[in-house]
Parts: structure tokens; sequence; C-alpha cells
């Protein structure tokens, strides 16, 4: 079907083409094109002879001009948005949107005339005057709808429809019990911020003065979603309103806020340091006026404002796939956004381009943009090239609805309207409501010094609660004393709860953490990592598992490669010996097979960077997948496997949002190189690292980083060890540099086998994927067996004891024991810290207790200045240790293949000379 949503102003030869098109095959044409050309006539095509009243148009107008009309209606549907009234403080741009009629050879004689193109507007027998008027009405006001970009006709389509017979409505169709629930919480968020304001003076709050239209428009869209269906309403947002949105949305009580402005709230520090008041989170369950029950999470977040975004789209898509059933309409993501922040962020982009894939879909986001046109001290004009902030929409072709939030009417109708287009289609849509900041970027932020006349503006503006009242008041809606009566009634309650505060300050306490959490240990004690628990299995089991996961359907055609490599795993079972890959899949199965789900996501995971891993086979001939994990048994938990879109930011945020809702569960992200790391560094840093002690919110996520100098450059050498190290306190994850294929399954299995969860940093090998000597004996799996903090390879006998100890991580243990064996020097020993973090102090103690008269060397393969070499130094100060490694540099490795090898042996040479 052609579709005609784009014409605007088509010339003649496109309407001539458009009618022959008519002529040849009218099922071509769409049905209300159809029903115009049906029985009239095209001047150019008639005959001669055939006259105007034949045609059936009763004379006021001609088909050119009715062609015309209806290119005028597009072009409003398309283009109207540049002009509509959409912001509360200042003149719009001029955007050109060319919506006089003389832009389509329309004159002010037929304004008169009737035209049936009117039809299309669900007007009949319309003049052209009525045909604007309804045009100007639904499209020019304060909400500009922007749809132009919509491909799909039944999206555009169904919007159209509703918003052309509801948008023109007298106060959009809005009831008077609507209208005073829109005044109870402009009432709420507008009087909580001026009581702060006069209480608290100066203090920074990030206040939502000049946008409080986003609290009732929160609740209509909770109150409109409980009604379609939706039982939980996960948040995102940065600091700007969020106390605001804390307090008269998500259920935060008015002394705990109150608690925090006074300082009492220091916590205990066992718990971790805390964050400040408008980063925290909340979790609470609201009762909805209309008699529905909502869960509602406001998720935490750090200053890196947009960052929280993919965490929001994994905690809702891991609740949808655990609690509902992957039925999407039961929770709903919503996302707050500053108008900067969404235009100059890039984790925006990503976040909404992974929004219709596979591992990522969340079934549709509301995306709230909290406009106040400017960013800090930064105007529009110098914050983003694109037309509107909300650009990033148009890559997924999400509707996008501008909205004045001077108008609480418009903004709650295109609430309703974002919530019933998300559940209709279950996509992400857009509201961008044009506002301004009363104050500074903070409340003690002296605005007028870069925009003085701006500020001029909002000075005298009357805020938006004044404007409704007054609104309300004309209309004969309520009486202007019930609205100050309000007003008297909600600042008395709030002073009552200052009161209460001040009287009795509440203790420090941190929100628990949700149901599916508390089985488990809060706090971690050093104690708690002396040992690890058994992990193993028995030893039939680990046969039989790995041996289901190279079952190949009966007429499935591997390719030769992969063939080969099944038979070498085929050869290796029938031998009891384990490479790193079959240990990897032995600990997915066995996990598996516990009823416990594992998603592992990242770039290339199904086969794996490296060609090593193929969890996901595919047919030679047909390109059919086969899941080597989903059909081990009938009870089995769930193999998730994605293969991400190229990012490493959402993807990671994501996935950590994942962790958050699935204690119980493996989640696990690759890198394709462990220095792609670096694109993901503030969700390690503000999320991975911190979480728990910021937010008391634990985190078993995994990552699989990619780490070993093999002389291929710079680029991928190195996962930056020395950063994660440099992070590590309070036991607040585990860093790890595993040698042996048995090691690795155990620490997997390990996550899900302790009673608390820390997140896994893996640095995972290269070379030893398929290194020769890097295979684990069957027996190093059975259910004795647990992992191994630190492994010891001591030659000699008791009487021997050696002259030195070098200890070591990952793979550069294989090239040392191979020149130590090779030169036959029995009077040095090997240990290795297989985890480094936390350091493994009981075990290193006991070999020092063992060897003290031997010389201890700590050797990397890293520069001097990366790795974990200062690591080791400050763990075991005043211990004397030798360290050897590579030249201190300013870039991770070499570029040159000769230089590496010189580099290795010079290392080689100086620990064995």
């Amino acid at each position: 079907m052609i579709d005609y949503s784009y014409i605007s102003n088509a010339d003649p030869a496109y309407i001539d083409h458009l009618y022959q098109t008519y002529l040849r095959n009218p099922q071509l044409i769409d049905p209300d094109w159809q029903k115009f050309f049906e029985g009239y006539s095209y001047s150019k095509y008639d005959d001669a002879n055939q006259t105007e009243s034949q045609s059936g148009i009763s004379g006021d107008s001609s088909i050119e001009s009715e062609l015309n009309v209806r290119l005028l209606i597009e072009a409003y549907r398309n283009r109207a948005h540049l002009i509509s009234d959409t912001n509360p403080i200042r003149k719009r741009k001029n955007r050109d949107a060319r919506l006089d009629l003389s832009d389509f050879h329309l004159q002010e004689k037929e304004r008169t005339h009737v035209f049936i193109a009117g039809r299309s507007l669900g007007l009949q027998n319309a003049t052209l005057d009525q045909i604007v008027e309804k045009l100007q009405a639904v499209y020019c006001g304060k909400i500009g709808f922007e749809l132009q970009h919509l491909e799909s006709m039944e999206k555009r389509k169904w919007l159209l429809e509703k918003i052309e017979a509801d948008a023109s409505q007298p106060h959009f169709n809005l009831n008077i019990h609507d209208k005073k629930q829109i005044l109870h919480k402009l009432n709420g968020a507008v009087i909580f911020e001026k009581f702060l304001h006069t209480k608290y003076v100066g203090q920074k709050r990030f206040s939502l003065e000049g946008g409080e239209s986003t609290i009732p428009a929160l609740e209509f869209i909770a109150q409109e979603a409980t009604i379609q269906g939706v039982e939980e309403v996960v948040l995102g947002m940065a600091h700007r309103g969020r106390l605001n949105v804390l307090a008269n949305i998500a259920g935060k009580t008015y002394e705990q806020i109150f608690n925090e402005f006074e300082g009492h709230a220091i916590p205990d520090m066992s718990f971790g340091g805390g964050d400040v008041k408008y980063h925290l989170g909340f979790s609470s369950q609201i009762l909805m006026p209309s008699g529905h029950r909502v869960q509602i999470k406001l998720a935490p977040n750090p200053s890196h404002l947009e960052a929280v975004n993919p965490v929001v789209e994994g905690l809702a898509r891991a609740k949808a796939d655990l609690i509902y059933q992957s039925q999407y309409d039961k929770i709903l993501p919503i996302l707050i956004h500053g108008d900067s922040a969404i235009a100059g962020q890039g984790i925006v982009y990503e976040t909404v381009q992974m929004s219709k894939l596979d591992g990522y879909y969340a079934g549709g986001t509301i995306h709230f943009v909290i406009n106040n046109q400017i960013g800090f001290t930064t105007d529009f004009d110098d914050a983003r090239s694109s037309t509107y902030c909300t650009a990033a929409a148009n890559t997924i072709q999400a509707p996008v609805f501008h909205v004045n939030g001077d108008d609480p009417e418009a903004v709650v109708y295109v609430a309703k309207l974002a919530v019933a287009y998300r559940q209709r289609f279950n996509e992400d849509v857009f509201i961008d409501m044009v506002c301004y900041r009363r104050h500074g970027h903070n409340e003690g932020d002296d605005p007028k010094f870069t925009q003085p006349l701006l500020y001029s503006l909002i000075q005298n503006h009357p805020n938006v609660r004044e404007l409704y009242i007054e609104t309300l008041t004309q209309r004969g809606d309520i009486e202007a004393v019930l609205a100050r009566e309000m007003e008297r009634e909600f600042w008395t309650v709030l002073q009552q709860h200052l009161e209460m505060v001040k009287e009795k300050p509440l203790p420090y306490v941190y929100q628990e953490p949700e149901l599916s959490w508390k089985s488990l240990k809060k706090l971690s004690a050093p104690e708690d990592f002396d040992t690890s628990p058994h992990t193993g299995i028995d030893l039939q089991t680990a046969e039989n598992l790995f041996a289901a996961t190279i079952e190949i359907p009966e007429g499935f055609r591997l390719l030769p490669k992969t063939g080969k490599i099944f038979k070498n795993w085929k050869t290796n079972l029938e031998q009891k010996t384990f490479d790193w890959s079959m240990a990897e899949i032995l600990a997915y199965a066995s996990i598996l097979s516990d009823g416990k789900n594992v998603r592992l996501s990242g770039q290339d995971v199904k086969r794996g960077t490296f060609s090593h891993r193929h969890a996901v086979i595919r047919d030679e001939i047909n390109n059919v997948p086969h899941n080597r994990l989903s059909k081990l048994s009938k009870n089995q938990g769930q193999f998730f496997i994605y293969n991400s879109l190229l990012s490493e930011f959402a993807v990671l945020g994501f996935e950590y949002g994942y962790s958050l809702a699935s204690p119980d569960h493996l989640v696990l992200w690759e890198a394709q190189f462990g220095d792609f790391s670096n694109g993901a560094q503030v969700v390690l840093d503000q999320f991975i690292a911190s979480g728990q002690s910021k937010w008391n919110r634990m985190s078993g996520l995994v990552l699989l980083l990619p780490h070993g100098y093999d002389g291929q450059g710079p680029e991928h050498s190195s996962a930056r060890l020395e950063r994660f190290l440099q992070a590590c306190s309070e036991f607040n994850m585990i860093v790890a540099n595993v040698s042996t294929p048995a090691n690795f399954f155990h620490i997997l299995r390990r996550q899900l086998q302790w009673n608390f969860r820390k997140p896994l940093i893996m640095m995972s090998p290269k070379s030893l994927l398929r290194h020769s000597k890097c295979v684990s004996p069957l027996k190093d799996f059975d259910l004795k067996t647990k992992f191994m903090e630190v492994i010891t390879d001591i030659p000699g006998t008791k009487e021997q004891t050696p002259d030195k100890i070098v200890l070591c991580s990952g793979q550069i243990y294989y090239d040392l024991a191979d020149h130590r064996d090779s030169t036959n020097q029995k009077n040095i020993g090997i240990a290795r810290v297989e985890q480094l973090y936390p350091f493994p102090k009981f075990q290193i103690s006991k070999l020092l207790r063992r060897f003290p008269k031997a010389k201890y060397i700590w050797c990397q393969e890293e520069p001097m200045n990366m790795g974990a070499a200062q690591f080791i130094k400050d763990q075991l100060t005043p211990f004397k240790i030798e360290i050897v490694a590579r030249p201190a540099a300013s870039s991770p490795a070499v570029g040159f293949k000769k230089i590496h090898d010189l580099q290795h042996q010079a290392l080689l040479t100086q620990i064995f000379s």
C-alpha cells in the first residue's frame, strides 16, 4: 500500500502519478484516497465534454483544491508541532513549518468552500475554515504531536484517530474528578517545594519548581497503567525533582525526608557510606485512587544522570522473565530525563537502540522529559544540534508528545495517551514536557550570572498551581477559597511532620532489599572469604551433563570446523579431561540442572569471541540455531544467551539491573576484549563497585574480561586489572585471574553457593582456551572439590625447601612452569594467586609460614605501573617482596611482537637467573 502520510507539498507531477496509479489499480491506493477518487474526476484526464457538475463536486471545490486540502491536513499532522504552543516562558523559534494556505496553492476565497477532505478529520461537509480551525485546535495548542517519523501505518492511524477525536475537546475530556485529582497533586508538589525552600534555605535539593506538572503526570500514568493491567512500575530518574517524586509518587514519608534534611540520617558505617538524599532509591506499594494497587520502585541513581536508564530496563526485563512470565503488560519501566542529558549523553541512544532487541526488550518504556530548557548554565542552543532534545526517539520510531508544562490538563492527557500507546503496542513513547527551572542548578546557584533575561521572565512567572487554580475558578469548576484552604491544610501537615522529626529524630535505616534477597546475608565478614564452600558435583552427573551438551539433533548439519571441535570435546570426555570451554559449559549445565537460570550476554557470546564456546550452533545449510543447553532435562532452568549490540555501557548497565532482580540466577556479561569494559566505566564505578555501600543493593553479576599479553598490541592485551583492584574495599566484589578450567567451574558455581552475593570480575583467558596444558582432570570437579584461592606448585621434598617462590596469577604461570622445568630448577616454587580480592591472606600466610626463608617474587606480564603489582605490595606490607614486571609504560602493551617477546624473555631471565 502506498503510504501517503509523508505527502506535504507534492508537485503536480506527483499528483498525476497518484491518480494514474488509482486508474491502473485502485487497490494500491489508501482507502481514504479511494473514497476520494471514486466517482470524481481529475481535470487532466477527463473527457473534454464532462462538466464539473457531472464530476460529483458541488461547485465549491475542484479536484486540485481537494488534493491541496488533503496535503494541508497531512502537513498539519506532520509539522504543526513546530508551531504548537508548548513553551510556557518564551516565544518559540521560527522553525519554518510552512502551514499557510498559500503554501498549498489555496486562496482566501476558498475558505468558505466545502471540501470532502475534511472527512479524514471526522468533519462532514466542512468548509476550509472549519477544517483549519479543527487542525489548529488539535495540532497547534498546548501539545505538539511529533509523528512524521512513524513508518507503521497501523500505529500512525491509531494515534491520529485518538488525537483528532480527543485533543480538540474541551479540557481533553477530563471530568471534574480528574481535575480535582490534578489540583491535589499540584498542591502537594508545589507546597512541598515551597515548604522545603522556606525551612532549609540554601540546602541543595534540586527542586522541581517550574516542572511540578510532572507529579500529576506520573500519578495518572501509574493510575492508567494499573487500570490496563500493570502491577509494577519501575522508575529511573536523575536528581532534579527526585525528592518530590519520592514524597508524592513513591510514598516515602515526609518524616524520612525531613530527617535527612535535619542531618539525623547518619548511617552505621557497617552498612556502608550511604549516599546523598537525592540519589537514593525507594520501593513501596501504592493504592491508586482507582482502587488498584501498584508496586512502585524508584531505582537509586548516581549523578551520572542517564546512567540509570539501562539499569531500569534490566530490572524490568528480569522481573518480566522471572515474576510475570514475560507478560510485559504487567510491568512498566518509566525513565524521567532532563532535556540536556537526554540530548547529550550517548547512553540514551544506546538504551533506546537496544529497546526492540530480543535480549533487552522490556515491553516498551515511557520516557518523560522534564524539559526546563537549560542544563546547569547551558542554554539549549548550546546543548544540542537537533530541533528537539528527544531526537533519540526518531531512531526507534517512537512517537513524541511535546507539551506545555503550564497546562497540567494537557500534560495529563498525553500521559494517559502514552500509557494507552505503550500497552497497545508495547513499544517506547516519549513525553517532552517543556517547562522551566525556578532556581539555578541547585538552590544556592544564581542563574542570572548566565541567563539574566530568561530568569527575569521566570522570576515573575506564576507557578503552575496558581495558573491552574485561576483556570478552574474561571470555569466554575472549584472555588478559590477551596484552593486556599487546601494550601493551608497541607502546609500544616508538613509542619507537624517536621516538628515530630525535630522532637524525636528517626534512626538511620537502610531500606530493606526486596523479598527475593531477604534470605541472603546482608553483610560479609573477613572469615567468609577464608575458604570457599564445596561446589563440586557427582562425577557421573558431570559426564552425563556434558555429553548431553554435545548431542547433535537428528538431521542437523554441523559446519566441518565446528564438527572438529565437537569431536575433540568428545575425545576429551572419553579421556576424562576438561578444557576451558568444556568446564564453562559444564558449570552452566550444572546450574541449570539445579533449576536455576543462566543469562549470558555480550558481543558474539554465542560462539565466543575466540570461537571457543559454541553455546549456540547453526545448521550449515538453513542457518537454524541449536542451543546446546536448552534441553538438558525437563525441570532445568532457562539458558538465556544473547549476542548484544555493539555497546558496553548500556549492555553492562542492563545486566547489572537484571542481576538486582535475580539473586538466585547466574547473570554474566562478557566483553569481546577486556579493555572494552573501558566503555562501561560509569557502570563499573557508580554501580558495580559501590552499589552495596551506597544503596545496600547486592549483585551477583559476573564480568568475563579477556585478558592476557600475547604480543597482539596495546588495545586488547589488558582488561585494566589495576583499575578494579583500586576500587576494591569493604569486600565489595571479587577479582580473580584463574588458571585452570576446574577453578573456573568452581568460581562460577560459588556465585550462587554463597549465602550472599558479590560481583565477580573475572580476568578471562585467551591463549589458555586452547593451551595443551590448561586442562583439568574429571576428579577436580567431584563433590569434595571447591574453588582454590591459591594453587601451589612447589617441587622437591620436605627436606628440600625452595630458594625462591614466585607468586603470579593467570596465564603467565604456564610460561614460568615451562621455563623452570626446561632448565630443571627445582629450587624454585610457584604459587598462583587465583583470587586477588578479597586477598587470600589465610592461604598466603600458610605459605609464608611454611617457607619463611625463601625469597618471594611477584611476577606479572603487565607493566610495573599496571596489573596487580602495587596491590600485592600493599597486601604484603611489611613483608618484603620483589616485583618483576615489564617496564612502566603509558600504554598497556607494545605494538610489535618482537619487542613483546624480548620483554617476556627478560621477565623469565630475571626470575630464573
